[in-house]
């Protein structure tokens, strides 16, 4: 007898219901998530490198800032502790003395003036030097060389020249010019623009040489596309050379705005003890100085560091905030572990 072959059918096997010797693989959200935790000696190499640093750094910078707040509170000759507690009367003092409010306005203004003049000059003279000419490395360190000059140096000197018998007055003189000699010092119409001079001369040099590294590291292959493209070299530097120099302009205009806040050396060297106050170019730090150590009030000096130290940590923390963000912000990187 024949049979007919039969058809074997796979019938899939009926799923386990959960629980029944089947297990289901977490989801990665109720996955535990494991903190890297470092081993010691990665601590103990942290701490040999970064440790003598911070030291240093709490020693000579934190610790000083701590007790300047701590002298601030009190009437202090400058020997022996202090006892004469006054609390907030010196900072109430320094914020409502008009001496005070004037420095501070020729802070702004040499602030504001810095990077007007020397900004823009920088920029132009370091475009100059990045092209190939003859004489361009001697240039490049004539214009540095003021930089390189001690601020006592600098201020004995030009201090000389601009006083009514000094050489800037004979040089218009002989020039035929006395309608333009001025007492440069102590003119108020006329100290504030000599200072601001004298800082020009002096720290063009570094914004030049900051502008030059920041123009080398540009790739020569955009501006050469550009010509191709037939942008003129003007549009080139608008549209190329501008936007890729504006990380190294940010920086070197924060370094002015921090130099120009806490500007002394040349002004105390320059006008003295009290003439700059006279003049129209006394700053903050020489108001410190003349109303601190020398007047011996070493607990209202101190209150002024204060003064000084949380205006320049306040500008420099909104200028890195709204400024320097966009540069920061690729430098950091983070990652979940």
């Amino acid at each position: 007898m024949n049979h007919a072959p039969t058809a074997v059918v796979d019938v899939p096997p009926e799923p386990r219901p959960a629980g029944e010797g089947a297990t289901r693989a977490p989801s990665p959200a109720a996955r535990p998530r494991r903190t890297r935790r470092l081993p010691w000696g990665k601590w103990a190499e942290i701490a040999l490198l970064a440790g003598p640093g911070i030291v240093v750094f709490v020693a000579f910078v934190i610790f000083p800032v701590v007790m300047a707040a701590y002298y601030g509170f009190f009437r202090w000759k400058g020997y022996g502790p202090p006892t004469d507690f006054v609390g907030l009367q010196n900072y109430r003092l320094i914020l409502t003395d008009p001496v005070f409010q004037d420095a501070l306005a020729h802070n702004g203004f040499i602030l504001v003036m810095s990077l007007v003049l020397q900004g823009p000059a920088a920029i132009g003279i370091a475009l100059l030097l990045n092209k190939r000419m003859r004489g361009r490395a001697l240039i490049r360190v004539l214009i540095f060389v003021p930089y390189v000059l001690s601020e006592v140096i600098v201020g004995i000197g030009w201090g000389l020249m601009l006083h009514t018998t000094g050489a800037i007055n004979d040089l218009l003189t002989r020039a035929g010019l006395e309608g333009l000699t001025r007492d440069w010092l102590a003119d108020p119409d006329v100290a504030i623009w000599s200072l601001m001079a004298v800082l020009v001369w002096k720290y063009i040099g570094f914004a030049v040489i900051l502008m030059l590294a920041g123009l080398q590291s540009i790739p020569e292959e955009l501006h050469d596309a550009a010509a191709i493209d037939g942008a003129s070299y003007w549009k080139a530097q608008r549209y190329i050379t501008l936007p890729l120099l504006g990380p190294t302009i940010r920086i070197w205009a924060f370094l002015s705005i921090i130099g120009s806040l806490q500007l002394f050396d040349l002004v105390y060297v320059m006008w003295g003890q009290y003439v700059a106050a006279t003049a129209g170019t006394s700053t903050m730090a020489t108001y410190m100085v003349v109303n601190g150590r020398i007047s011996g009030s070493y607990g209202y000096g101190n209150a002024v560091a204060v003064v000084i130290f949380l205006i320049s940590l306040t500008i420099a923390l909104v200028y890195q905030r709204f400024v320097l963000r966009r540069d920061t912000a690729g430098a950091l990187t983070g990652g979940a572990s």
